[in-house]
């Protein structure tokens, strides 16, 4: 029941945590953000609500979707922030348990439930970006092994990452898509070196990734050799699910309170939060309403590029408000003239314009609900 599992946050969430936007991506090179997030964590790791949906034996806690969104929602209204995030718990793990081996699934899911192990995600290369399917980066077969050499780009987090799951090519001479094979191995094997670069935003989570012949063990191939791209696709949906839900946006914040201290009397103010609200509100009820309608009560197909598109463009939209509304404040990069929630919000309005494109840009969305929700012709 919704009930149990809000006076369980209730109780389990520690006061000093809540409504403060804190996080943790798990990993060996991340640090929660105090004991009382370790506290939460640690209460939510014993009862498996690190990944909720996932299966017992792996560390989750064996709740259907409706249970998972209750306890969402429990977490949202208390203000307790998710225990875990990142591209493991949301997008590899989710992965692995519809396509892996049990080899795998033993090998990879516990660490990532129990916050030790961290993932990124290598697709995109510098000539393979809204066309993915022309990577290079090759993968040679070497016996019991894989000779990876090649580069990625826009590789989130691959600094703060302990492993990566990898797009290379295994067949040069195939069809681009045919070609492709998914592998997973520790960004510490020799021959991998990560460069992180300045953002816009003032911030560095996207890196290059450059390997030199990575030695990669077979076992760590997911699925069959050059049938990487339908994993792959599959693992988008995920991603593209995990993002409208709000797990990697920069989340901005309240548009009430924001027009009440910088523009209480403006009406074209008033009127863009009204519509900005019901907007959202009515996304919320979406989403909501595809949940209660999936026959098998999990994650969506080609619909989750629906919800990508619009969440991400919805924040943005929000985001582009709250400067909007702080006129010459919103416009504060540093300095004593601004307090740290104008920064923040000017900083995350920025950052923001790469979550149009990140996980599928807004026109490789359209394309895909013209052709794959409303059957469109090509």
């Amino acid at each position: 029941m919704a009930e149990d599992y809000l006076a369980w946050v209730r109780q389990a969430c520690p006061d000093e945590i809540r409504g403060r936007g804190l996080g943790f991506g798990g990993g060996s090179k991340s640090r929660m953000p105090g004991q009382a997030f370790e506290d939460w964590f640690t209460a939510c790791l014993e009862r498996g609500f690190t990944v909720p949906s996932w299966p017992r034996e792996y560390g989750g806690a064996g709740l259907d979707q409706a249970n998972v969104e209750r306890l969402k929602r429990a977490m949202r209204e208390v203000g307790a922030p998710p225990p875990l995030s990142g591209a493991g718990p949301t997008m590899l793990g989710s992965t692995l348990l519809e396509l892996g081996t049990e080899d795998q699934k033993s090998r990879h899911l516990p660490p990532i439930a129990r916050g030790e192990r961290s993932w990124c995600q290598g697709y995109s290369e510098p000539g393979a970006g809204s066309d993915l399917a022309s990577l290079r980066t090759r993968a040679e077969d070497d016996g019991d092994f894989y000779r990876v050499n090649g580069s990625k780009i826009w590789t989130s987090g691959a600094h703060r990452a302990d492993w990566i799951f990898c797009l290379v090519r295994t067949d040069m001479e195939a069809p681009k898509q045919r070609g492709i094979s998914f592998l997973l191995f520790a960004l510490d094997t020799p021959g991998v070196t990560v460069r992180n670069f300045d953002m816009i935003h003032g911030g560095s989570e996207f890196c290059e990734v450059f390997f030199t012949d990575v030695i990669v063990p077979k076992a760590d191939l997911v699925g069959q050799q050059n049938d990487g791209w339908s994993i792959a696709k599959r693992l988008l949906q995920f991603e593209r699910d995990s993002v409208s839900q709000g797990e990697f946006l920069p989340r901005g914040g309240s548009l009430p309170d924001v027009l009440k201290r910088y523009a209480p009397d403006d009406p074209s103010a008033r009127d863009t939060v009204a519509r900005l609200e019901i907007d959202h509100a009515a996304f919320a009820l979406t989403r909501r309403r595809a949940v209660q309608e999936s026959r098998e009560g999990g994650t969506g197909t080609f619909v989750t590029s629906a919800f990508k598109m619009l969440s991400s463009e919805l924040e943005s939209r929000k985001l582009e408000a709250i400067v909007a509304m702080m006129g010459a404040q919103g416009l504060g990069w540093s300095g004593d003239g601004f307090d740290a929630e104008e920064l923040a919000s000017t900083r995350k309005w920025l950052l923001s314009k790469g979550y149009l494109i990140a996980g599928g840009s807004s026109e490789v969305q359209r394309n895909v609900i013209a052709k794959r929700v409303l059957g469109l012709p090509d």
